[in-house]
């Protein structure tokens, strides 16, 4: 008799992996950590994902979702008229706001995909869907330069241990969109992520 699929079981599995990975980091990931953490068999995490790469995969989809929801709930970025580079600042802001492990979390699986070819794919899917959804405002070679920038910001906030500025990452985002410098009101040039003092 032919196993029937499942998909709340594989949706619980894949939750499963990004739980494992929040707590043990990808190099604790395997399809018996994920079946215990789940509390199903092992043969359930293989049966809906036969390799690790196809649960990394399905995890790393999942959790492109949080920041792609995030965009999706600003009016502001299908209005033509709208202050791009404030909007995005700002949507970054309530991403960090969120929690900083979920964050890293995210950029773990996106970075695996340095070292698995596998999850490729899903990396530019996530640049390719975050591009177009900027695309009412800009032009797509814009669209994919704010990404870029996006990505770098985030990177730099969380290897550095800062903090998320908004304002330099505004006036930074205004740069890409043709904008001269901005000053600022503490009068500094600022860095993505400013360090934590202690």
């Amino acid at each position: 008799m032919a196993r029937r699929y499942d998909p709340e079981r594989r949706s619980r599995i894949i939750d499963a992996a990004i739980r494992v990975v929040g707590e043990r980091g990808i190099a604790g990931l395997s399809h018996r950590s994920v079946a215990a953490e789940a509390g199903v068999p092992l043969g359930s995490t293989t049966y809906h994902f036969a390799s690790l790469d196809e649960l990394l995969t399905a995890a790393l989809r999942r959790t492109n979702e949080n920041f792609a929801a995030v965009m999706r709930g600003s009016t502001a970025l299908a209005d033509p008229d709208a202050d791009l580079a404030a909007e995005l600042a700002r949507l970054l802001g309530r991403y960090f706001a969120a929690g900083r492990g979920r964050a890293e979390l995210e950029y773990e699986l996106y970075l695996a995909a340095l070292r698995r070819p596998a999850l490729r794919p899903v990396a530019a899917e996530w640049t390719d869907a975050t591009a177009a959804l900027l695309q009412p405002c800009t032009d797509p070679a814009t669209a994919r330069a704010l990404v870029a920038l996006v990505d770098g910001i985030c990177l730099q906030v969380l290897l550095t241990g800062g903090e998320y500025d908004e304002a330099y990452a505004r006036e930074m985002l205004g740069r890409v969109l043709g904008r001269g410098a901005e000053p600022r009101p503490d009068g500094e040039t600022g860095s993505p992520g400013r360090g934590r003092s202690g």
